[in-house]
């Protein structure tokens, strides 16, 4: 059975509250993870049912079934090659941060136009000339790109992304970007979570 893009994307908060129980939970109900995630009961029994079937009648769902179903799913036992085009804090923020490889993604490298740039960081990963972008991906079958480039450049490097064989990119640049309907693009708009934390507090008076 196909998962959908809005299920996908709950998905993830599932498994992470799931991972918080206590190791004596060896079962929970779709209500209890709905109350907790202040979701609707029916809306998450639809969610698990589309990646684990239906849970058993008052004992509900293994939680380590459930967590393996999740995973599964989420390609978490999955090894995901990555690149970042973009070298600045954030990018070498990621470029850095060993957290990824537990949701399965191994970045792989970064790479920037600017020669200053280029060299291997404290962690031992490698910064490349972006010329070597096309070459390198082709070689390490790359198919998972992130962006954090300036918005000015963002949609050149999202059509470098599409020459050079990825197929899912995560795009951190503050700009709608365009591929053909084959490329996955999931915009993380920094901007806009920020509007709304603050039009949050201007409401509550802060």
């Amino acid at each position: 059975m196909s998962v959908s893009i809005s299920v996908m994307r709950r998905l993830p908060a599932y498994l992470h509250y799931l991972k918080q129980l206590p190791p004596d939970v060896e079962n929970i109900s779709a209500t209890t993870i709905a109350a907790q995630l202040d979701l609707g009961d029916v809306l998450v029994r639809k969610d698990l049912n589309c990646i684990s079937g239906a849970g058993k009648p008052r004992t509900g769902y293994s939680v380590k079934g459930l967590i393996d179903d999740l995973e599964r799913v989420l390609g978490y036992k999955n090894k995901n090659l990555a690149v970042i085009v973009g070298a600045g804090k954030l990018g070498c923020a990621m470029l850095e941060h060993s957290g990824f490889e537990e949701y399965g993604l191994h970045i792989l490298a970064a790479f920037d136009i600017d020669t200053d740039k280029i060299g291997i960081t404290d962690s031992g990963k490698y910064i490349y000339p972006l010329d070597d972008f096309e070459e390198f991906c082709s070689q390490a079958d790359v198919r998972l790109g992130v962006i954090t480039t300036p918005a000015c450049s963002a949609q050149e490097i999202c059509d470098l992304m599409c020459r050079s064989g990825i197929r899912a990119i995560w795009n951190f640049a503050p700009i709608h970007l365009t591929a053909g309907k084959d490329i996955l693009i999931q915009n993380e708009n920094m901007a806009a979570s920020l509007a709304l934390l603050s039009a949050h507090l201007a409401e509550m008076g802060c």
